[in-house]
């Protein structure tokens, strides 16, 4: 009697595919949605690969205007960045990422720090917000003493930011550290959640009204909560709710102004705007939210020189000057 071979159980844009054995097959490529052509020239802006978890082998790339200022001599505010990907698949040395990366370290400007974290089915949740905390963690011991960095980098204007599940990230960044858990060195200054990855039991109307042909789907959204919950959670697992029924509250907690972009035709546009009520409202916290009208999720990755991603660079850049010297 003939044995079955293996089958697909779940496919991740055909970048990461969960067999029906167990097995897990990862492409080397990006996913395909995410290719496209990086315009000559670099922007003005250096960038090099390094290590910052050598247990796990996640890298980070750094990013540095080439020219600091007007001096040349003066330091630049750290924007720290995770990527999206559904915590399934993404790294910054995507493409798309990658452009990304270099526009804001150019246009804002900034030193850009891009860290990968580990990626589920193999590692789920909370393993990519605990890489976010290492990462921080990487920041504050090695960026001033870094010899590429440290002329560059000024580490009393920090901020955080993520797209997607990059965006989750830096929430739970925010809710770990607030403006001084990395010690009187560095000082995170503000947080910009792009269109946070988030879910729960109950449906928004987003979900229920999503299109079949929308870049992030209901079901896409639920395939990837398969793959990254922990045995036994749900979809109100406080690591991808964290503004659902089972969060902690964050009354206590001394974190910076928040940045929240939302996309209009986004399944999480529902989700991003009840966050923010409870940030603000239950909790206390700064928190803007901007909506692109006419957008879907992740849109800045999908084209990096829309003239909404134009808008996109500039609202961040602006978020970043008014807070910089903030208390």
């Amino acid at each position: 009697m003939s044995q079955q071979l293996p089958y697909v159980v779940e496919d991740c844009r055909g970048a990461v595919q969960l067999m029906s054995d167990g097995t897990i097959r990862r492409s080397a490529e990006p996913a395909a949605v995410f290719l496209m052509d990086i315009p000559d020239g670099d922007l003005g802006v250096e960038w090099r690969d390094v290590t910052y978890d050598p247990e796990h082998g996640l890298n980070a790339r750094l990013y540095k205007p080439r020219h600091l200022g007007a001096a040349n001599d003066a330091r630049l505010p750290v924007l720290a960045y995770f990527h999206g990907g559904g915590f399934c698949i993404g790294s910054g040395r995507w493409p798309c990422f990658h452009a990304w990366c270099l526009r804001l370290a150019s246009e804002l400007p900034a030193v850009v720090l891009s860290f990968d974290y580990r990626l589920a089915p193999e590692h789920r949740l909370p393993a990519a917000q605990e890489d976010g905390a290492k990462a921080m963690s990487w920041l504050r011991s090695t960026a001033a003493s870094d010899p590429w960095l440290a002329s560059a980098v000024d580490l009393s204007r920090v901020f955080v930011a993520g797209d997607s599940a990059g965006g989750n990230i830096t929430h739970h960044v925010a809710a770990r550290f607030g403006k001084t858990g990395l010690g009187p060195t560095v000082r995170l200054r503000g947080y910009v959640l792009l269109m946070p990855a988030m879910a729960g039991e109950t449906r928004t109307r987003a979900e229920l009204e999503c299109l079949p042909d929308a870049f992030l789907t209901t079901e896409m959204s639920d395939m990837y909560a398969r793959l990254i919950l922990p045995d036994g959670a749900t979809r109100d697992y406080p690591a991808i709710n964290p503004a659902g029924p089972e969060a902690p509250g964050l009354e206590a907690v001394a974190m910076g102004p928040m940045l929240v972009v939302a996309a209009e035709h986004d399944i999480l546009r529902d989700r991003n705007a009840h966050y923010v009520r409870r940030m603000k409202e239950e909790w206390g916290k700064e928190v803007e939210l901007v909506e692109f009208a006419d957008e879907q999720h992740d849109f800045f990755a999908v084209d990096p020189w829309s003239e909404h991603t134009d808008e996109l660079v500039r609202l961040v850049g602006k978020f970043v000057v008014d807070h910089m010297d903030t208390e």
